[in-house]
């Protein structure tokens, strides 16, 4: 679709639908906000937090503000692309488009592997977070549950999607509002049990901000990188949204706050109220902050908060692989009934085989149910970064091409771009090194070769049997 069909389309079509694509403009401005805030507010905060701040200590809030720049610039450049073309293909149509049709084709693939592998980590959390009040409930069945529950809220609608995702945002978010606003309070007014030890300085005072030194710092980056997968989800929905190029741009410009307040000032709180030594990994740095200041009610709040930021995590997952899954059949890059759309124009067949590779999880967490988070966070991170670095380079692309004149320019441009761009591919490249001196995260690295031999592969199969899969696409 060009851009010219698009912008066509915005004229009169988005009521009644994306007849391109045969999906339902059913996302709303609100929604698309809230899916936006609470995107990346799941495992990778709630809980992969806790790994990280005993791995970095206080410094931890140092790599989540750098990180959360490079997410900004990424964000940006997916801004630009977004408002030159809205479509549900998003980074893979892109890449297709580009970096050439073998590029758009791994992007979408490993993209839908991504989320294949994040759902299984967000249910394989959700899990953890049952056994806070019922040890007894093996860690299997309870992931077999919710992958079960959240396909069959992926089979009614996009508009039941959006209004459940508003709500599990709207929870995430006041949660951590709430929490922040505790923390103050054990500060600067003295209550509960850590009132007599709580204080700012906590930040410093238990072996300095740099407890493990800046290399400490710098291993903690691929669980940090983890905690921000998923921002990008916002671009998937620009073929359901009903007004992309205003509702995307405000749903982007809303990552540098949300970055501040939900992660840099949550861990500023926490981690002036309880010494960063006692976090552990596996352990939800929330959960363990309220049972520390003597507030066990509080404590399983907070467990039910990110059990539900697990789950929503997980919904958007099964929602993002279905997208992809149907994106790729259309350009011809994937078996051809995942392009039927159900009577609500939701792309079950696409959903239904991604769930079922996530039923994966629920025999990790019944053979490796301690190393099931650890195992799966690497793999998607991996896979995540992917998708950031083929919208750095797609945005590249086009930029160099607008600014020819070849294509029209967009109206959402990334400041400081081509700049702020290499600059994230480069940041990106240094955490991918840093994953390869890391024993716990070096697999995925090894796993990526044997990903990219398997998609090779299927191209070459997809590429004798349909040549116009193959071809590049036209400006």
């Amino acid at each position: 679709m060009t851009s010219v069909q698009v912008d066509k389309q915005h004229d009169g079509s988005e009521a009644a639908g994306n007849p391109e694509e045969g999906y339902q403009r059913g996302l709303g401005n609100r929604q698309i906000q809230m899916i936006a805030i609470g995107g990346a507010i799941g495992t990778g905060l709630f809980l992969g937090a806790g790994k990280a701040i005993s791995m970095a200590g206080p410094s931890i809030i140092l790599a989540y503000a750098i990180v959360g720049l490079v997410i900004f610039f990424i964000m940006r450049a997916l801004g630009e692309l977004l408002m030159y073309r809205p479509v549900s293909g998003s980074f893979s149509e892109y890449g297709r488009e580009f970096l050439g049709p073998f590029i758009g084709y791994v992007t979408g693939w490993t993209y839908w592997l991504f989320w294949v592998f994040t759902g299984i980590t967000e249910v394989t959390a959700a899990a953890n977070y049952v056994q806070y009040w019922n040890k007894g409930i093996p860690q299997w069945v309870s992931a077999l549950v919710f992958t079960v529950a959240l396909f069959g809220i992926n089979l009614v609608s996009v508009k039941i999607f959006g209004e459940l995702e508003f709500w599990f945002s709207m929870v995430k978010v006041t949660a951590i509002i709430g929490m922040i606003l505790i923390g103050l309070g054990v500060i600067t007014l003295g209550f509960s049990d850590a009132g007599d030890t709580a204080s700012f300085t906590l930040l410093w005072s238990d072996g300095g901000f740099f407890p493990k030194g800046i290399g400490g710092t710098l291993m903690t980056l691929q669980i940090v990188m983890f905690a921000f997968l998923a921002v990008e989800l916002v671009g998937v929905t620009a073929g359901e949204a009903t007004n992309p190029k205003k509702t995307l741009p405000q749903a982007i410009n809303t990552v540098p706050w949300r970055i501040g307040l939900f992660y840099i000032g949550a861990l500023i709180i926490i981690l002036s109220v309880v010494s960063w030594t006692v976090f552990k990994p596996g352990v939800s740095p929330f959960v363990a902050a309220f049972q520390q200041i003597g507030l066990p009610a509080g404590a399983a709040i907070v467990n039910f908060v990110v059990l539900t930021a697990a789950l929503s995590s997980a919904n958007s997952g099964m929602y993002s692989t279905g997208r992809m899954l149907r994106d790729l059949a259309l350009n011809g890059q994937g078996p051809k009934f995942f392009t039927k759309l159900s009577k609500t124009g939701l792309p079950t067949w696409g959903t239904a085989v991604s769930v079922g590779m996530m039923l994966f999880g629920v025999w990790l967490n019944y053979a490796a149910p301690g190393e099931a988070f650890n195992y799966v966070v690497s793999f998607a991170t991996i896979s995540g970064m992917w998708a950031w670095i083929v919208i750095l380079l797609s945005q590249l692309r086009y930029r160099a091409k607008a600014n020819r004149g070849e294509l029209p320019q967009s109206e959402f441009k990334a400041p400081g771009a081509p700049y702020t761009s290499i600059f994230a591919l480069a940041f990106i490249g240094m955490v991918i090194v840093m994953m390869g001196v890391d024993p716990d995260a070096r697999i995925s690295l090894y796993a990526a070769p044997v990903w990219v031999v398997i998609l090779a592969v299927g191209y070459l199969a997809i590429k004798r049997r349909d040549a116009a899969a193959a071809v590049a696409k036209k400006d």
